[in-house]
């Protein structure tokens, strides 16, 4: 078997990803596709942690404005993140792989506590762990929680899989002249105001040095070719 690229990884998905084509709820066609392909990336000796957003069910921003308060509003979102961290870790478990869930926010009877040294050891036991509720603070986001993580289990790259195929100069849903980006800066992604992640988790990845790789969810097989070194979406990091 190749040897991958990286050892240790962290996957965001957003939670609009995991609803596919319905774009509310879950697909369970389209998560036991991730399933099959984290199963994989576990037999290839990768260590792999997750991170889910939220939006297929409550997006605190978008969904609370003008009627509740945000910070509220954003815990509704971390407990949204919470149900899709149960039902993927469902499907990954009926796919043979093993698998917990650690929470921002304390769900004892659904999921460990965030521990951070007790994920590392999961995940050094081949175990994949899903990390669910976000930060555990309103005015964050899933992605900023995303490179938190990442930093935190010491993971050699974000892996972003978002509903497009990597990081263009526009919205290539409005322009179809939109180019799309091999490689990209850190700095020329804030710069430009580019839709990767938001601000805060770009700002966070750069001072922690960790590159991300952005790429489309459409096709998961594309988690297993950019282990193996393929050429896949647009990679963001230091100038």
């Amino acid at each position: 078997m190749e040897t991958p690229k990286y050892k240790r990884v962290l996957l965001k998905i957003s939670g609009e990803a995991l609803a596919g084509e319905k774009k509310f709820g879950l697909d369970f066609e389209v998560m036991g596709r991730v399933a099959e392909v984290i199963r994989e990336c576990v037999a290839m000796g990768v260590q792999v942690g997750v991170v889910i957003g939220g939006g297929n069910f409550w997006r605190g921003v978008k969904n609370g404005e003008g009627y509740i308060e945000r910070t509220r509003a954003d815990h509704m979102g971390m407990l949204a993140t919470a149900m899709n961290c149960m039902a993927m870790a469902d499907v990954l478990e009926q796919k043979g792989v093993d698998v917990r869930i650690q929470t921002a926010l304390e769900i004892r009877a659904v999921a460990e506590p965030y521990i951070r040294a007790r994920a590392i050891r999961h995940l050094e036991k081949g175990r994949v762990v899903i990390f669910g509720c976000g930060t555990g603070n309103p005015f964050f986001s899933t992605d900023t929680a995303a490179v938190l993580r990442a930093a935190e289990i010491g993971a050699e790259v974000i892996l972003l899989a978002k509903n497009i195929d990597g990081v263009y100069d526009s919205d290539p849903a409005k322009n179809a002249d939109a180019r799309k980006f091999d490689v990209i800066t850190y700095d020329d992604v804030l710069a430009q105001h580019l839709a990767v992640m938001d601000s805060t988790a770009t700002s966070l990845s750069m001072d922690n040095h960790i590159p991300v790789l952005v790429f489309a969810l459409k096709d998961p097989y594309n988690i297993v070719r950019v282990l193996k070194g393929e050429k896949i979406g647009t990679i963001v990091h230091e100038g």
